[in-house]
């Protein structure tokens, strides 16, 4: 699920980057592109992944 957060992070600041829209300093495509890498890495280090239930063995 945070995959697809970072892609639509990425997507976006693509589409600020792309059509020169001025922004505010909170919302400039560069800090929208470190929050989806952020996003990007808490997806590869496992976090957000989904629970896990123990499977019963008989």
């Amino acid at each position: 699920m945070l995959g697809i957060a970072a892609a639509v992070l990425f997507f976006i600041a693509f589409l600020i980057n792309a059509a020169d829209i001025t922004t505010n300093d909170t919302f400039s495509s560069g800090n929208i592109m470190l929050l989806g890498l952020t996003l990007l890495a808490l997806h590869v280090a496992g976090i957000g992944s989904g629970w896990t239930g123990r499977a019963r063995r008989r």
